[in-house]
């Protein structure tokens, strides 16, 4: 499983989940993160997440398609 990490940057409490998706180009528009999502195909800290824009914090940990992204 390929690891990667996401970095909040200093003023940030949480970013959302499909921004993170397309930051890292997982996936390429808002849209193919949203369909991504609704897919099933993401989970985070080990449950298949639902919602679209999950506000994911420092700790998190987001997994599809042999990728692991932890929130740093």
């Amino acid at each position: 499983m390929e690891k990667q990490t996401f970095e909040l940057r200093n003023n940030e409490e949480f970013v959302a989940l499909n921004k993170i998706l397309k930051i890292k180009q997982i996936a390429q528009t808002g849209g193919h993160a949203k369909l991504l999502i609704e897919d099933r195909l993401v989970s985070v800290n080990g449950e298949i997440e639902s919602r679209i824009r999950r506000k994911m914090r420092k700790g998190d940990l987001i997994s599809l398609e042999g990728i692991e992204i932890e929130i740093v």
